[in-house]
This record gives structure tokens, C-alpha cells and sequence, in this order.
């Protein structure tokens, strides 16, 4: 079986793209990077890969709201390319600004475009009022139905945004992505407690940290994997013993390019 193939998306304002492409590679994927505009220009080479990133930063300087430029020019640009990528069993990864793009383009937690209207979710300014760099811990609930993730696992990754509180338009909303096995990651407090500022650093309704459409395939996440891949970039490295040890986000990237299989 062919090596899968990823794609990394990025325009003006990412600025993790480079770091997403080494992951992936780590992980065993062939990596494609690729400017929006080559997209627009050809968008057939978004059939030749598996795996689709929009990867972290500030697209387009975050005006209007994060992500939300991004998501309009997906939704006007790549729609018919997008759905046929998803419906022939393509897999989607959103880090932070990604997923910020995901949830305004109505593809999560749905696997579809959806109007502004339409849509029940989406990702507001911090509870802190400000912008957020820290190191989280997170737990994926027993359910989890998502390709990137194990159920029950924990995660140590950072985060860095100032709009990554999720926001339900009601209550079902939440009970239904809870149900689903949607809600693939919630930050967690020490002990896997439910957490308290600053260990769920936006406030986040339900403390939730990542979600994936009920595929399993769509998956946004607002803390970063790739910026721990490596034992030695974890903050206390030295002393627990992390040296030669693989770091916590590099998982979600192997799960990923496992899912399609590899040589």
C-alpha cells in the first residue's frame, strides 16, 4: 500500500505550518505544502492525498474573527472539491486556527457547509479576555469516536490563542456531542478532574478542547500537537526522563497516517 499523503494548507498569517509538516513526516506521511492559492489555481491536487491540515496561526490577521476569512474562502472557493475529499473518505485535521476555520465553515461538528444561521457552534474570545500560552493537560472521554484519538487516553500539549472558548447555541447541542462520541478531547485538572482556570484556559463550555464530526474523520483541536513531538520540547523534559521518549501530540499524527495505512 502507497505511503498516505497529506496535504498542509497555509496562507498569509499561518505560522505552523512548517512544524505540522515535520510531524506528519515523523509520523510517516508523504507531506504536500501548499499555498491557498495553489489550491485555487488547481484544486485536483487536493484528491491526490488522505489527509487534509489547516494548521495554526493567524490567517489573514484574524480580522472579523479568527479562522472566519479562511472559512469563507474554503466555503466560496473549494466547496465542490471539499465535499467530494470528504465523501470519498478523506480525513480533516484543524489546529487551533484550523480548527477556528472548521467550526465556521459549518464542517464541525457537521461534515458539511452550513450557514452562519445554520450552525450550532462556535469559538469566542478567552474568559480571561486575553490572549492564552500554556502548557494543558487533556483527557479524551471513554466514547471518543474520532481517528486522531484513543479513548480514555491523556494528553500533555500547549496552547496559544485568544479565541478558544467553545460555544453552544443551547444544551442539546453539547448532550448530543457527548453522546455521539463527538467530544474527542476535554481539558482536565489534576487527577483528570474537571478543571478550573487556568487548566481549562478559555472556559469553554464543558471543558471541551477538541471535537470531530460523527465520522470520526473531521477532528479540530484548539491546543497545538505538533509543538510536542518530541520528549525534549515538554517543559519538565529534564526532569521526568523525557529525553529520548516521543512527545504526547505525536500520537494523534501517527493515528492519522495509520488510519490510511502505510508502506
Amino acid at each position: 500500500m502507497a505511503t498516505p499523503r497529506a496535504l498542509v494548507l497555509r496562507t498569509a498569517g499561518t505560522n505552523c505550518d512548517q512544524e505540522t509538516r515535520y510531524a506528519l513526516e515523523l509520523a510517516g506521511a508523504a507531506v504536500q505544502l501548499a499555498h491557498v492559492n495553489r489550491l485555487i489555481e488547481s484544486p485536483g491536487i487536493l484528491a491526490e492525498s488522505q489527509l487534509l491540515v489547516l494548521p495554526g496561526g493567524f490567517t489573514y490577521g484574524d480580522d472579523v474573527a479568527a479562522g472566519k476569512i479562511l472559512a469563507i474562502e474554503l466555503t466560496h472557493s473549494f466547496r465542490e472539491a471539499l465535499d467530494d475529499f470528504i465523501f470519498a473518505g478523506g480525513a480533516i485535521l484543524g489546529i487551533c486556527n484550523g480548527f477556528q476555520t472548521l467550526v465556521k465553515t459549518g464542517l464541525l461538528p457537521g461534515a458539511s457547509f452550513a450557514s452562519a444561521a445554520e450552525r450550532t457552534l462556535t469559538l469566542a474570545h478567552n474568559v480571561s479576555g486575553r490572549f492564552e500560552a500554556r502548557w494543558v493537560r487533556l483527557r479524551a472521554p471513554d466514547n471518543a469516536n474520532c481517528v486522531f484519538a484513543a479513548p480514555g487516553e491523556t494528553l500533555e500539549l500547549p496552547v496559544a490563542h485568544g479565541e478558544g472558548r467553545l460555544v453552544a447555541r443551547d444544551p442539546k447541542t453539547l448532550k448530543d456531542l457527548a453522546g455521539n462520541g463527538q467530544v474527542v478531547y476535554r481539558y482536565a485538572g489534576p487527577g483528570d478532574k474537571p478543571p478550573a482556570y487556568p487548566d481549562d484556559p478559555n472556559g469553554s463550555a464543558d471543558n471541551i478542547a477538541g471535537i470531530c464530526d460523527r465520522s470520526g474523520r473531521i477532528f479540530g483541536l484548539m491546543p497545538h500537537p505538533e509543538r510536542h513531538v518530541a520528549g525534549w520540547q515538554h517543559p519538565r523534559w529534564t526532569r521526568e526522563g523525557r529525553a529520548a521518549a516521543e512527545g504526547d501530540g505525536l500520537r494523534l499524527f501517527r493515528r492519522a497516517v495509520d488510519f490510511f495505512g502505510k508502506d
